[in-house]
């Protein structure tokens, strides 16, 4: 029996209408980084350029969420091997694969976010010294937020061990003169969790008061 459309548009009111793509929020502190900005070289240069402001001087860690232009919440596939059986090949599950998730970023006059994961890449492997730091010292846990309508969280993804793999290139253009900069960056982790809304909501918040509490 086919449905009407009244019938849809009741199904999407009593579900509290649609979810929207630009309805998201990121929570991701890089480890070891400090409430303070210390790029003195960059402050220098804005307040030649007579841009400084007294906010560059502080890391906010909401900025790297506002910054953030998309993301996705990761997908998982479950491997399988083959197997047969008396009269055909069935396929039995034996593990799952998660992807791993690639966020973009609008770049700031003083690259803020491009120098964020140039120190966090250099945290998983020294990059003079060519070694890899054990896995506690570069690696924290990023929270995706669906939001509603309300900007309230509906639904928490909580990647674990998360850490950057990937800093794509940066294109520098002479016929992209109105366009802003963006740098894309991609995270893997040792799994993910889905995170209810009270859940998503007090881990977000807990995450913020756990990086000021530490410095």
């Amino acid at each position: 029996m086919s449905n009407s459309i009244n019938d849809f548009k009741s199904i999407i009111s009593a579900r509290g209408g649609l979810a929207h793509a630009n309805r998201f929020a990121v929570y991701m502190t890089p480890p070891q980084q400090s409430l303070l900005n210390l790029d003195v070289q960059g402050s220098i240069v804005n307040a030649i350029s007579g841009n400084f402001n007294a906010r560059q001087l502080v890391n906010d860690p909401r900025d790297i969420s506002l910054l953030c232009e998309s993301c996705t919440i990761p997908g998982r596939q479950i491997a399988t091997l083959d197997h047969q059986s008396v009269k055909q090949t069935i396929k039995m599950p034996n593990t799952f694969i998660n992807e791993d998730v690639t966020f973009s970023f609008i770049l700031t006059q003083d690259f803020y976010i491009k120098k964020i994961f140039d120190a966090w890449t250099k945290l998983v492997i020294d990059n003079e010294k060519y070694r890899v730091k054990y896995m506690n010292e570069y690696t924290t846990d990023v929270i995706i937020q669906q939001l509603n309508k309300d900007n309230l969280p509906i639904y928490g993804i909580r990647l674990k061990n998360a850490y950057p793999v990937t800093t794509n290139a940066i294109s520098l253009d002479n016929n992209a003169e109105n366009t802003p900069q963006k740098v894309a960056v991609t995270l893997t982790y040792e799994d993910f969790e889905e995170e209810g809304a009270v859940t998503s909501a007090l881990g977000s918040l807990g995450s913020v008061i756990d990086v000021i509490t530490n410095i």
